[in-house]
This record gives C-alpha cells, sequence and structure tokens, in this order.
C-alpha cells in the first residue's frame, strides 16, 4: 500500500516533535546525573533504559524535522545546563518515583501525539513511543512493588446492587450531608496528589541549589502551593477515612551545589505546572461533588497564576523558547 510519507508535516505534528525534543533533552540531562549517583542496580537498569530511549528519540526527532527544513530546537544540552558530577541531591526512592511519574505524563503526551499525526510514519513513531514507554512504565512499576516503594491508592467494598441517582443530593459538597466519594473522584484526586507529591520534592531540592535569588523565591512560592494543594487532597480523604500517597520531600539530601542550570529549574517547574492544570481541568469534568469542584477551580487558577508568574521570569532571563509560528500577514504586507 502507498504511504503518504511524502507529504508535509502539519503545524500539530510539528508541535508534538518540537515539544518532544524539549522534553528528551530535558530527560537526557536528569537521568545522565542521576546515572552518577544511584547504587541500587534494578533503578540503575531502569534509567539507562530510559536514557537511552531519549537518545533515540532526539536523533529521530532531528532527522523529521530537518527533512521538514526546520531548524532543530536549543533545548538543553549537558555542556550549559547539567553537571553531573555535582554532589547528590536526590535518593534512590526519589529517582524511581520520578520515573513513575514521567512515563505515566510520556503515555498521555504519546498518545495525544498519536491522535495529531496524519502522516504514516509519524504515526508509527509515536506508536512505538508509546509501547516503549508503556514498557518502562510496567517495569517501574514492578520494580516499586518489588522494593516496597508503591503506596496503593485506597481500596472500596463491592456494592450490592447495581443504582443510580435519584436526587440533586448526589451533587452537595458544602452545604447538607455530603455522599462518599464515588471511584472515579477517588481515582483522580489519588493521581493528582502522587504527582503533587513529586512536584513538591522537585521544589524542595531546587530550591535548595538554584544559582538566582529570583528563581529560589519562585519555587519557594511554587513549594507552597504544592503543600498547600496536598493538605487540601488529603483533608478530603481523612474526612473520607483514605489512605493517601506519602511525602517525597524526606528523599533530598542536603546538598546546595546545584547540578544544573536555573533556565533548568524553572523549565521544570513550568513543566510541572502546566502538566497539573490539564489533569485539574480533567478531573473537573468528570468529578460531581460540588465542593470537590470549586477546589480544583480555585487551585487551577492559582497555578495559572504562577505558571505566568513562571513564563514572565523565563522571559526576562532569555530562557523561554519560542516554537515555530504561522506568519505574520500583516507584518508581511507592512513590510512589503
Amino acid at each position: 500500500m502507498k504511504t503518504n510519507d511524502s507529504i508535509r508535516l502539519t503545524a500539530p505534528e510539528i508541535s508534538s516533535l518540537w515539544t518532544q525534543y524539549i522534553f528528551d533533552t530535558m530527560s537526557i540531562g536528569f537521568f545522565r546525573y542521576a546515572l552518577e549517583h544511584i547504587d541500587d542496580q534494578d533503578i540503575k537498569s531502569l534509567y539507562q533504559s530510559a536514557l537511552k530511549l531519549a537518545k533515540i528519540h532526539v536523533q529521530k526527532i532531528s532527522e523529521f524535522m530537518q527533512k521538514e527544513n526546520y531548524l532543530i530546537p536549543h533545548g538543553f544540552t549537558e555542556k550549559e545546563d547539567v553537571n553531573i558530577h555535582a554532589p547528590r541531591l536526590f535518593q534512590d526512592q526519589f529517582y524511581i518515583h520520578y520515573l513513575y511519574v514521567m512515563t505515566m505524563q510520556g503515555m498521555t503526551g504519546y498518545s495525544l501525539s498519536v491522535s495529531n499525526s496524519i502522516r504514516t510514519d509519524l504515526r508509527k513513531y509515536y506508536i512505538t513511543c508509546m509501547n516503549e514507554t508503556m514498557k518502562l512504565f510496567d517495569q517501574t512499576i514492578d520494580t516499586m512493588l518489588t522494593k516496597g516503594l508503591y503506596t496503593r491508592p485506597p481500596i472500596i467494598s463491592p456494592p450490592d446492587s447495581i443504582d443510580f441517582v435519584k436526587d440533586q443530593s448526589f451533587l452537595t459538597g458544602w452545604l447538607g450531608k455530603r455522599r462518599p466519594l464515588n471511584v472515579m473522584e477517588i481515582g483522580d484526586i489519588t493521581f493528582n496528589m502522587v504527582k503533587m507529591h513529586l512536584h513538591a520534592g522537585l521544589k524542595m531540592g531546587f530550591g535548595q541549589v538554584a544559582q538566582s535569588k529570583e528563581v529560589r523565591e519562585h519555587i519557594k512560592r511554587g513549594l507552597g502551593i504544592a503543600n498547600k494543594h496536598i493538605e487540601i487532597f488529603e483533608t478530603v480523604y481523612h474526612e473520607e477515612h483514605l489512605n493517601f500517597p506519602n511525602s517525597l520531600q524526606s528523599m533530598i539530601t542536603n546538598s546546595t551545589t546545584s547540578p544544573f542550570s536555573d533556565k533548568y529549574l524553572l523549565y521544570q517547574i513550568q513543566l510541572s505546572t502546566q502538566l497539573t492544570i490539564s489533569y485539574y481541568g480533567s478531573a473537573l469534568s468528570v468529578n460531581a461533588r460540588r465542593d470537590l469542584g470549586a477546589h480544583y477551580l480555585r487551585l487551577t487558577l492559582e497555578l495559572l497564576q504562577f505558571a505566568e508568574d513562571g513564563g514572565k521570569l523565563m522571559i526576562k532571563n532569555g530562557w523561554l523558547e519560542q516554537p515555530p509560528t504561522a506568519s505574520d500577514r500583516d507584518s508581511l504586507r507592512n513590510d512589503k
């Protein structure tokens, strides 16, 4: 069958490639640094696999973009952004939690990239990336379970019968008796708490080593936000007598020597904030209790403001790399 590999890539396809290139160059730096310090051989093996995949992705994306006459993004480099010989900042347990969350986020990103891709070769590439990431995720969670490092989400009792909502009290949140959380709401809160614990741990570590006072203050503010969000979710679970994920902040060492440039640190903070906004939006769309909806709306607005301030800080320092844009027709007409 004739393929369509010769047609030009669309803007969404270029967007996926560009975004993945930035993410993978960032990941290569983190993986390279981690491998200098990880003692546990099982966790080290996972990171070696992850590093190999990220390097392959960067090479493949470069080939796609060069073929389309697009400039290769600058992204992150070891020379400019990573000091692999810096002292250990994270314990081994933190590293495996980091990989667990990053593989989850990778699977989400690749599924979106597949759906945005028209060309056959690009769809095949992202399906391969998805399969590789799913395998790495599977290996990561198996390792966590074997080592007793995975906190299982809450378990509920099976219902006695199938039921349907009978009155408006199902939506009650602030006033009146609140109904118990349903499994979708529990799933979303657990999902978001797991990620927020990782983000809080990253902010704890990055706040210790950032070189610029302005960047340190921004990260400190982000840590406060993360801890507040965790506390709100935990309060909801306390009321329901449900267990929740453990904090990762004790897995940060006392090092104050930065393994990464401030540009790198701020990008990771921005990335985690933007992803959290999207996950909160997804949770908001399916929850039915009014108090949860109000929490997600308020917390999302707080993150939007934090992300905007982070973006301004990146622009101020010349760190925000601009993706390819559509032609500015007004400017072209004026120039003529």
